[in-house]
């Protein structure tokens, strides 16, 4: 290509370079970048000019050379696969008839904001400063597996992909699995519909998708299998239609779900399983719609109100630390009720711990009764009437005083009974007084002999209430003495 044939705009562009200057249209911000097909020559550059002119040029001596174009139309394709380029580029509200090809590029800098692109090509590709698309539209995919970019990546208000009613499937609309942003990810109000991956990526910074948009029906929206993120995952009032896949994923700051909705309807809507994340916020966020598998994950905090819960969950193996807010253990234990799995001991004793923790004692209790009560429904018929007995009498042993009642009330009865049918003495003469309140307690409490039950031997049916009573006593009165021995231990 020679400098003769350029046109007069072209030219302007290729003497703006060396000194990095910026070059805009006449008309550059007054139309939309995806009018851009109207734009007549005066606004119009060549692909293939912008390519010798970046591979071949330098920079004036004492400048520092830029590509930077506004309100461009860029006709032809531009393929800068495998090159390397030691410029900043920026294209600002410029229209691209054709996808760029950017594999395998190296630049120091690259910027397409308020952009239309039909499509973007830069899979591993290299940029050492920051890579933007803020406020571009590109209706195709963005490839940018493996790439690496030494700064930050901004992607907020970009519309990704086009809305469509049919099935099929298609590749995700942006392709960022495997790659390595040294800073932040930056897409706030990011609207793509179609999959955003993220899968295996790692950000040394932050993810930032405050108030996104990301549709993909019935598929995953956001696939963020094994990400790695330095501090927090911001996603305040999001709003999906897919699931949300954070399987794997290691977030060591907060995983922030505040005002959000998410929606896959008769699918998993939050797929977050053998995730290790600092805290997970989901207060005020609209029920989920679709089922939440968390199997296996851990968590120094869960902020969620159980109204935030779908109606299925699968909870096996989740661990945490504390819950927010503090509820009743009442309200928490309706959750355990809907996992799929079922019956799931290690929940109810994560759910009791955590109360523990912050020294309700009555809420683990609560929580372990629960527990019991739950696994009594997983029993053959014979064991679940053994179970409900112990339910009734003693609480399963963590109501000792409703041991203590029963006692009392046995101590009464034995009383009243015995006090109106004395039992007869084992050797007459020689037994001390009757007493019919502590011969009652000499049956009730074991090991203690006040020396009333070898001296009185019942008959009949008051043999059998002895019997009773006997039995009855070695249970409650090890509960009540358990009870009092875990008080003690708390102390």
């Amino acid at each position: 290509m020679k400098i003769a044939d350029l046109t007069a705009f072209e030219r302007e562009v290729w003497d703006a370079f060396p000194r990095g200057r910026d070059v805009e249209s006449p008309d550059a911000g007054n139309d939309k970048a995806e009018e851009g097909r109207s734009w007549g020559p005066d606004r119009t550059v060549r692909a293939e000019v912008l390519r010798k002119l970046l591979l071949t040029s330098c920079p004036a001596d004492g400048e520092v050379a830029a590509l930077r174009l506004a309100g461009v139309r860029i006709s032809g394709r531009l393929d800068l696969r495998f090159a390397e380029v030691p410029y900043a580029i920026r294209f600002w509200g410029c229209y691209f008839e054709r996808a760029p090809l950017l594999y395998a590029m190296a630049v120091r800098q690259l910027n397409f904001s308020e952009c239309y692109l039909p499509a973007l090509d830069a899979a591993t590709i290299r940029v050492d400063g920051v890579l933007r698309i803020t406020g571009s539209r590109i209706p195709g995919e963005v490839r940018l597996s493996g790439a690496r970019i030494s700064g930050a990546f901004f992607l907020d208000r970009a519309h990704l992909g086009r809305a469509r009613s049919d099935d099929l499937e298609r590749n995700p609309v942006l392709q960022l699995n495997h790659a390595t942003i040294n800073d932040d990810v930056s897409g706030p109000h990011l609207v793509a519909h179609g999959t955003v991956r993220l899968a295996g990526a790692t950000v040394a910074g932050a993810v930032n998708l405050d108030e996104a948009e990301l549709s993909e029906p019935g598929r995953t929206a956001l696939d963020a299998e094994n990400l790695k993120v330095g501090s927090n995952l911001s996603a305040s009032r999001l709003r999906t239609s897919g699931a949300v896949d954070l399987r794997g994923a290691k977030i060591p700051g907060h995983l922030d779900l505040i005002e959000s909705r998410l929606s896959n309807p008769g699918g998993m809507a939050l797929w977050a399983s053998s995730c290790a994340i600092g805290e997970l916020w989901l207060h005020d966020a609209a029920p989920i719609d679709g089922s939440v598998r968390l199997r296996r994950s851990q968590f120094d905090l869960i902020h969620a109100t159980p109204d935030a819960w779908p109606t299925s969950v699968e909870l096996d193996g989740l661990t945490f630390s504390s819950l927010s807010p503090q509820l009743p253990a009442d309200e928490r234990l309706e959750l355990l009720e809907r996992d799929e799995d079922g019956y799931v001991p290690h929940s109810y004793e994560q759910l009791s711990a955590a109360y523990r923790r912050v020294g309700d004692d009555a809420g683990a209790r609560a929580v372990q009764l629960a527990k019991q009560r739950r696994h009594r429904r997983t029993l053959s018929w014979y064991a679940k009437l053994w179970s409900a007995a112990q339910d009734v009498t003693v609480g399963y042993g963590y109501r000792p005083t409703r041991a203590m009642t029963w006692l009392l009330a046995l101590l009464l009865t034995g009383t009243i009974v015995y006090g109106l049918h004395h039992p007869q003495p084992v050797e007459p003469g020689k037994a001390p007084d009757f007493n019919a309140l502590v011969y009652t307690l000499d049956l009730l409490l074991p090991i203690i002999d006040f020396g009333q039950e070898k001296a009185f031997n019942p008959h009949g049916l008051y043999q059998w209430l002895a019997y009773l009573l006997i039995a009855a006593g070695w249970i409650l009165a090890t509960t009540v003495v358990a009870g009092i021995t875990r008080a003690v231990s708390r102390q």
